[in-house]
């Protein structure tokens, strides 16, 4: 599948990213454009429908103003849509405007992107969520085709939140936005009554990150029920802040663990958590970096392209693994953080194989040069980032 280019200056940085995400293809349709704060959205929306009206929920004259009198939000629309989408930003902050962008919707035949850094809120009260009126796409933080000269252990260090990759002073940015936004915000917003325990559980989530999640070791450490540690994990997930890949389990022969792994959603905010700094090729640190961001690849590139793919992963209790899964054992993929792949990196995708009809059967790494060994190919990261991105491996 082929999509447009959009080109959009990212605030404090020089470079022009390219979004992959396309809202045009939908013309004439509503939407919600959900992503994680400093992702982009606000500043790909201004860009990207420069000629629409816009309003910005997060602005306090506004919010003010339309918690106090919806029926003046519906006046303006009525008066300025101009037969453009009308763009509301933060729409979980005044979730009961959705009445009257359903109204608009049916009768004045008007169309809406709401944007937002989370739908928890709507989601959690029952909002009208428009009865399907809306489709729903997400942004993600930068991916590797939409960075000049992308650089992997920048990406690694800093992140690809669009203010962090190309700062020098990430750490700082990072500190700020985990300390301002992950905690404080979301505990607020979720009116978690014990901040310092959820301060701990995030912790030990990060420590967590691209392994299985058990439920029980970590709430033994955080001194509550799991069922408490399964609610911060659903707030985590409504909150955008990551996300569960859940275990490939179809007709297996062999027995499988059935616990989900849970990424966060950006690789700089984990090895902010933990601590990590100064990642090279060659470390422990580097390989955890190197599977999260390959999973990242691969979650915006089923998003953006419209393929829309699950991504799973597969773990026998005989400790056989593939990384990813993905669509219906189409695609099975090892990610190794060596430049010198061999035998033994190619047991788990054999296993599977065994029981599977798999398409194409690859390891991702950080070798110099392409190779095949019998159907197994071997890519180098940035080979296989060019033909994921082209539409050449699923």
């Amino acid at each position: 599948m082929r999509y447009k280019i959009h080109y959009f200056y990212v605030l404090n940085t020089g470079y022009m990213y390219e979004r992959k995400v396309n809202l045009k293809q939908y013309e004439g349709m509503s939407m919600f454009l959900w992503g994680a704060r400093q992702t982009g959205k606000s500043t790909f929306l201004k860009k990207e429908f420069s000629d629409s009206l816009y309003i910005d929920l997060l602005l306090s004259q506004e919010f003010k103003r339309y918690l106090d009198n919806p029926e003046q939000f519906r006046q303006r629309c009525v008066a300025n849509h101009h037969n453009k989408p009308v763009i509301v930003d933060e729409i979980q902050k005044l979730p009961h405007l959705l009445n009257e962008i359903h109204w608009m919707i049916e009768n004045e035949n008007i169309s809406f992107i709401m944007s937002g850094s989370s739908p928890r809120k709507i989601l959690r009260k029952n909002e009208n969520l428009l009865g399907g009126r809306a489709i729903r796409l997400e942004l993600y933080p930068l991916s590797f085709s939409e960075i000049p000269d992308f650089e992997i252990i920048r990406a690694f260090n800093n992140g690809l939140l669009p203010r962090m990759y190309d700062s020098n002073k990430a750490a700082l940015l990072l500190e700020a936005y985990v300390g301002s936004y992950l905690e404080d915000e979301i505990i607020a917003e979720t009116k978690i009554r014990n901040a310092e325990i959820f301060s701990r559980f995030f912790t030990k989530a990060a420590f967590a990150n691209g392994e299985f999640v058990n439920y029980t070791n970590i709430a033994q450490d955080c001194g509550v029920a799991s069922s408490t540690i399964k609610e911060y994990y659903q707030i985590l997930e409504e909150t955008l802040i990551g996300s569960f890949v859940h275990s490939f389990q179809k007709k297996p022969k062999r027995r499988v663990v059935l616990s989900p792994k849970f990424y966060f959603f950006d690789i700089g905010i984990a090895n902010h958590l933990l601590k990590r700094s100064n990642i090279e090729w060659g470390t422990i640190h580097a390989g955890h970096a190197f599977e999260h961001f390959i999973f990242m690849e691969l979650k915006a590139y089923a998003q953006y392209s419209g393929k829309k793919f699950p991504i799973q992963f597969w773990h026998t209790s005989s400790h056989l693994e593939v990384d990813f899964i993905l669509g219906d054992h189409e695609c099975a993929i090892e990610v190794k953080a060596t430049d010198n792949v061999h035998n033994k990196h190619f047991k788990g995708i054999r296993s599977f194989s065994e029981e599977y009809v798999v398409k194409n059967k690859i390891i991702v790494s950080n070798d110099p040069f392409v190779r095949k060994a019998d159907d197994i190919m071997i890519y180098p990261w940035k080979i296989f980032l060019e033909k994921l991105w082209s539409g050449e491996i699923i």
